[in-house]
């Protein structure tokens, strides 16, 4: 007695089908999984007996042997449960085999044989759709996830039982799930935390207007209490919304690492992550002996936020560089090597020195000129380098904070913002993988970074004077493509360049 039925497993972002085989022979009563299962595998036995027997079904008495295939990658999880407990009731004759080779199966099953959710729902609706599968049987606070990929039938279920009357039965009398994206983009929440709650400090404003409508790396720089970490939390205030492109990729991240709320089908804000300084390297990039995403894949279409950044380990940092230029990063191990999307805006707030006091001018630095060095030593140039805006952040006067009178409103800056990615939106429209000027490469700072000879002349002067290298020639031009956007000027004018390079002229003293 044999059955076959369809599961998902997930590598990285993707997902892989798994064939659950069931087979019942008449020996001594046990219970086998074969195919490399991991301990949340292999104590699935337990759960799917309690399962099968509180829900009213009959328990086999014959030995059970179930292989998951394919059987040289392990297999870990407990999304396993449903398709082996309907797997076993199938070879047992409980269960029509009819449909499952037509519907993938998802679910962990509690010991009374309720379905709980599972990880990395969505990634593997799209790999049911891809295999051009009839859909999907998942539990109902996944429904919604899987739900969003087109072309699917997805049927969410609260329990074994339900399941299994829904497989012997009559499959036009109950509907599938439909989601309406639209709907959900509409209820998106809103910012609690405003641009107008900051007095003064509109110089840094304006930069992170910049960085915003051209998803531009930026680093703040200034003394203690000038506002930067307040600065930095209200920066989601300002950005565009996600489209439904970038949204779905957020989507399969933080599904795969287990960080959707249930019943919830997309993430429809982007991210906004501030890990501790402590944070080691793996956490910040991702790992593990089965390599799960870190913060800055978390953090895709979104923001990565550092606070205090020379706080954090010299390696901790150093793994940033290669993400920051590819907008990916590869976990290597002596089995696997997973990729893990990480385009993210890297926002980072620091003070001048280990007193914070250097740049202040009302109160005097304690600080050795050594002490200083050591301090901005613990930032490697090439990090630097990376990072389109540097920006002082001086202390804020008291005239400013007694004003009664309130600073430009997020939304009036996020319509600019908006505007701005429109723009960017039309120019990439043939261009996979650029959602923003920050995404582009050589060719496109070629194609749409022209400017005229007096502009030339300006970066000639700023490049001789300050010493930058050629990838801050790139990130100017890009910087100056992204002001020009927020002006509505098809060209780069002089003016632009002219900004662009006032944001790299914290170089010669950080490096």
């Amino acid at each position: 007695m044999l059955s076959k039925t369809l599961s998902c497993a997930t590598y990285g972002v993707n997902a892989y089908v798994v064939e659950v085989e069931s087979h019942l022979e008449n020996m001594v009563p046990g219970f086998i999984i074969v195919g490399l299962p991991d301990g949340a595998v292999r104590e699935s036995r337990e759960r799917i007996t309690a399962a099968i027997k509180n829900s009213g079904l009959p328990f086999t008495k014959k030995k059970i042997t179930v292989n998951l295939a394919p059987a040289d990658i392990k297999k870990e999880g407990s999304a396993y449960d449903l398709p082996m407990a309907i797997g076993i009731l199938a070879a047992g004759g409980e269960v029509l085999d009819s449909m499952l080779n037509d519907f993938v199966l998802l679910g962990e099953l509690a010991l009374d044989g309720m379905l709980r959710p599972v990880h990395g729902t969505l990634p593997m609706a799209l790999e049911v759709r891809k295999r051009k599968l009839r859909g999907m049987i998942v539990p109902k606070e996944n429904g919604k996830e899987a739900a969003m990929v087109e072309g699917i039938q997805v049927f969410p279920m609260s329990s074994l039982k339900e399941t299994v009357e829904f497989l012997n039965g009559d499959l036009s009398t109950r509907l599938p799930l439909k989601v309406d994206v639209n709907d959900l983009f509409l209820n998106d929440h809103q910012c609690i935390s405003d641009f107008a709650d900051v007095k003064g400090q509109e110089n840094v404003k304006r930069a992170l207007e910049v960085a915003a409508a051209g998803g531009h790396n930026i680093i703040m720089i200034g003394p203690p209490g000038s506002g930067k970490t307040m600065l930095a939390k209200r920066l989601p205030s300002i950005l565009p919304p996600l489209s439904f492109e970038e949204s779905l990729e957020t989507t399969k991240i933080h599904s795969v690492a287990g960080m959707l709320p249930p019943d919830t089908a997309l993430v429809a804000t982007r991210p906004f992550r501030s890990p501790h300084h402590t944070i080691s390297d793996a956490a910040l990039v991702g790992g593990g002996t089965v390599p799960r995403p870190g913060e800055i894949s978390l953090s895709h279409h979104g923001v990565l936020f550092l606070d205090e950044l020379p706080e954090f380990a010299r390696n901790v940092l150093e793994v940033l560089r290669q993400p920051l230029e590819d907008g990916r990063v590869t976990i290597s191990r002596s089995k696997l090597s997973v990729d893990f999307p990480a385009n993210f805006m890297l926002v980072c707030a620091m003070n001048p020195c280990p007193c914070g006091f250097y740049t202040d001018p009302n109160k005097e630095c304690t600080c050795t000129q050594l002490m200083i060095q050591k301090y901005m030593a613990k930032i490697s140039g090439p990090l630097l380098d990376r990072i389109d805006l540097h920006i002082d952040v001086p202390a804020v006067k008291y005239k400013e904070l007694s004003s009664k009178e309130s600073g430009e409103k997020s939304g009036q800056v996020r319509d600019r913002v908006i505007r701005a990615r429109e723009i960017q939106s039309r120019r990439f429209l043939d261009r996979k993988g650029l959602f923003s000027n920050a995404d582009m490469q050589s060719r496109e700072i070629r194609e749409f970074c022209r400017i005229d000879s007096q502009g030339e002349e300006l970066l000639k002067m700023a490049i001789t004077k300050l010493g930058l290298s050629a990838r801050a020639y790139d990130r100017i031009l890009k910087v100056g493509r992204t002001i020009a956007d927020l002006s509505s000027s098809t060209e780069i004018r002089p003016e632009h360049i002219g900004e662009a390079i006032q944001y790299r002229s914290l170089d010669r003293n950080l490096q």
